[in-house]
């Protein structure tokens, strides 16, 4: 008996522990840093990976200066940053507070820029997620 109480509770600790690692994250773009203007992404990115599908990235930033997210097309767009057939997913008012989420919920890869000012040009505001399926 106490052998298969043993069993049940190691396959409850299993799947326990399998449901914890397959959980989706949320993530806050650029940690402590936020959303910014002179921030590397690049580097954020290349040290916060991997992504996963499921999981959520969170966007903050203060209202001034301004700063906006936008879902760039491709990659021709985000290296030149060409917003011309991007779409806005947050204005300048909507990363203040808790930020402005957006879920990784697409196979494909994401390209994510600010458009106020210099801020993808210049300012390093511009942000490649490419997701990992989950097991």
């Amino acid at each position: 008996m106490a052998s298969s109480t043993h069993q049940i509770i190691l396959l409850v600790a299993v799947a326990a522990s399998l449901f914890a690692v397959t959980q989706a994250a949320t993530v806050v773009v650029g940690g402590s840093e936020n959303w910014r203007y002179g921030y590397n992404y690049t580097e954020w990115a290349a040290n916060n990976a991997p992504f996963y599908f499921g999981d959520t990235l969170v966007f903050k930033y203060k209202k001034s200066p301004a700063h906006s997210v936008y879902l760039l097309p491709n990659l021709y767009s985000y290296l030149t940053c060409d917003f011309s057939k991007a779409k806005l997913l947050a204005n300048p008012s909507q990363g203040q507070g808790h930020g402005y989420a957006v879920a990784i919920n697409q196979w494909r890869v994401f390209y994510f820029a600010s458009a106020e000012g210099n801020d993808c040009k210049k300012g390093l505001m511009k942000l490649i997620v490419v997701p990992w399926p989950r097991y």
